[in-house]
């Protein structure tokens, strides 16, 4: 198992493993600047303070406002974990190469095939409510993949699951390219899977070791 510490408030940006232009043109150059400059920088310092702020919390044993500082820990971790596998499953246009053996096998296994895997992974995606994220995960309680939607960054997912791939539908994600076309972007960003780290993942999580998220 992986032996990672990080101190309350210690969180930081990951940076991009491409330029800023790298996933033109199916994801433009300001959309992906803003969205990790900006977007994502915002859930790394909320989650930052709503750490500190459970420490000064622990010290004075005052614990009037818990449900707030809760969320906030699920909502902005969720987010920073989330958003950086995102950059790390992506690469520039057809760099990222086809399904790997290991990845294909279980997809095979429990989805009957890829084709049918790829269409409930966008079908899914796309039918996410509001703001949120289409994820595959490695289950290690049933020992196979499921396909989870997530509403906001934490809802519905499943306890122990490891997501190994993860698409955005957040608005900021795709609307500057696409504007409400979600659809036409899922199917295009599909084009942009780094099918060798999906798979790295995916051995890593079978393996035990949960993935690190940078």
């Amino acid at each position: 198992m992986q032996n990672l510490f990080i101190m309350p408030g210690q969180h930081r940006l990951p940076p991009l493993p491409y330029a800023y232009n790298a996933l033109e043109p199916i994801i433009g150059a300001q959309t992906l600047q803003l969205h990790h400059n900006k977007h994502h920088m915002s859930y790394v310092d909320g989650l930052n303070k709503a750490e500190l702020s459970m420490v000064e919390v622990r010290n004075n044993n005052e614990y009037a406002y818990i449900k707030y500082w809760e969320n906030q820990l699920a909502f902005n971790g969720s987010g920073h974990i989330l958003h950086s596998i995102y950059w790390t499953i992506m690469s520039p246009l057809g760099t990222g190469g086809q399904p790997r053996p290991e990845t294909l096998k279980e997809i095979s296994l429990y989805f009957g095939g890829f084709e049918s895997f790829k269409q409930q992974f966008i079908n899914a995606t796309n039918a996410v409510q509001g703001s949120g994220w289409g994820i595959l995960t490695w289950q290690p309680s049933w020992g196979h993949l499921e396909i989870l939607q997530a509403e906001k960054h934490q809802n519905l997912t499943q306890w122990s699951g490891i997501p190994i791939l993860v698409c955005d539908v957040w608005e900021h994600a795709y609307y500057l390219n696409y504007q409400n076309r979600r659809l036409e972007y899922i199917n295009k960003w599909w084009e942009l899977i780094n099918w060798n780290e999906v798979e790295r993942r995916l051995i890593m999580a079978k393996r035990g070791n949960v993935p690190l998220i940078l």
